[in-house]
């Protein structure tokens, strides 16, 4: 079950990889000077692709535990 171990972390990587995506978003975001409603809209766009990147996280970290389990 190495194999999904290794799955797992790339999972997790790719998760984390959107993570810091959405950090740099807000960020920009924040420094852009826009109205408040136009940064809301901005803000809830990367509100989901965070939900998003923490669900793809969080299944990789489940496979890295499934795997080390069966193994």
């Amino acid at each position: 079950m190495d194999w999904l171990i290794w799955l797992g972390a790339a999972v997790s990587l790719l998760g984390l990889a959107g993570l810091v995506r959405c950090i740099v978003l807000a960020l920009r975001a924040r420094r852009a000077g826009l109205p408040e409603e136009e940064l809301r809209a901005r803000l809830q766009k990367v509100v989901a692709l965070n939900m998003g990147a923490l669900l793809v996280s969080a299944l990789g970290l489940m496979m890295v535990i499934l795997g080390i389990t069966l193994g």
